[in-house]
């Protein structure tokens, strides 16, 4: 199973700027004029992890591969695209596909950068999208409701009334009290609501360490929100400097790293992702898998043959792997462990399966 995330805001807000970094090259115009990101562009963006590069370092493998992430850069929204205003119903429907989702919101003054609303104000235009996206899920419940009862049990019912008494309350239904169950359901019928989402306050280059009177505004009317302050145009120049100028520039910023990582490791986490990975001499890899997988669930992201012929997986613990230097070390010392096919995997594993495949089914 792979995972998304999807860039979503108003028109001229950074988003394809933004995703153009996030995709390591241009992909996607980002041009002064609404609409100009006319269908969605999509890539596969690795998310950096030092502790792989540790590892294989250890073990001096030739290749790295990090786990990915899948990006998706949706065509900005606009007042009265639940109605599908502003092409928005397709909009509307590239934004059910993704897992998460990622709400660029402006909060620099630039004069000569449109704003279709004529004015610098990110509550109100992030109130402005999720009222959309509210609407936009009241509709489809109202349908499923009125045109589909038949085809509802008594529990889903009861499900959809509940999501839609929410929602005329004009309450976000990823905020609302629902069980794991109930959520995956209602991301299913097409829920936007329902999914985790996160701010990325895209801000001017200069006033990113001391923030502005904007990002303020923002973090008081949504405290309970994961707000992350970025410039997408600072990060686009960190992809034409070298690793010297860029390390100058970070201190110049006074950052530890990128806006860019920092926004796809927090979307990463609010997946429920972690990662796990193997290490040889011809290259060590990352594998992305659902917090409390199991060892053959894991084995299986690697070949499903893997998971079908589970034996055991020999599992060493990230920081025994590094304190003790390797895999060698660690059999030495009895650091490597057997685990059947109970054991929940944790973070950073480093794992070797061992399996048995029936090769005359093949």
């Amino acid at each position: 199973m792979s995972f998304s995330c999807g860039f979503v805001g108003l028109p001229n807000v950074g988003k394809s700027t933004l995703f153009n970094v996030v995709m390591k090259k241009v992909i996607a115009e980002a041009s002064n004029y609404a609409f100009c990101t006319i269908s969605p562009n999509k890539g596969q963006i690795a998310i950096y992890d030092e502790r792989l590069d540790r590892v294989a370092n250890i073990e001096k493998s030739q290749k790295i591969i990090y786990p990915t992430l899948t990006c998706i850069d949706i065509a900005g929204l606009i007042e009265g695209a639940s109605e599908g205003k502003g092409q928005g119903n397709s909009f509307l429907g590239c934004i059910r596909e993704v897992d998460l989702i990622m709400h660029v919101v402006r909060c620099f003054d630039d004069d000569n950068v449109m704003h279709v609303e004529n004015s610098i104000d990110p509550v109100r235009d992030v109130q402005l999208i999720e009222m959309e996206l509210m609407l936009a899920d009241t509709d489809i419940l109202k349908k499923m409701l009125e045109r589909r009862k038949s085809k509802l049990d008594s529990k889903e019912q009861l499900l959809a009334e509940k999501a839609l008494g929410f929602l005329e309350k004009e309450l976000y239904l990823s905020s609302c009290d629902f069980n794991t169950d109930e959520r995956l359901w209602l991301k299913q019928k097409g829920m936007i609501t329902i999914l985790p989402k996160l701010y990325v306050a895209n801000m001017r280059e200069d006033e990113i360490v001391m923030g502005n009177a904007h990002l303020e505004k923002l973090k008081q009317a949504f405290p309970h929100d994961i707000i992350i302050n970025i410039s997408a145009k600072l990060e686009e120049s960190f992809l034409t400097l070298n690793e010297q100028d860029r390390s100058q520039m970070y201190d110049m910023y006074d950052l530890k790293e990128t806006g860019l990582n920092l926004v796809l490791k927090t979307g990463y986490n609010m997946l429920g992702l972690l990662t796990f990975f193997t290490v040889g001499p011809k290259e060590a890899r990352g594998w992305s898998i659902i917090k409390g997988a199991t060892a053959p669930q894991a084995a299986g992201k690697i070949h499903t043959d893997f998971e079908k012929g589970f034996i055991c997986a020999e599992v060493v613990a990230y920081d025994d792997f590094v304190q003790y230097n390797g895999h060698q070390e660690c059999k030495i010392l009895g650091k490597i462990r057997q685990e059947g096919r109970k054991y929940i995997m944790n973070d950073a594993d480093i794992c070797y399966f061992k399996h048995n495949v029936d090769k005359s089914k093949k």
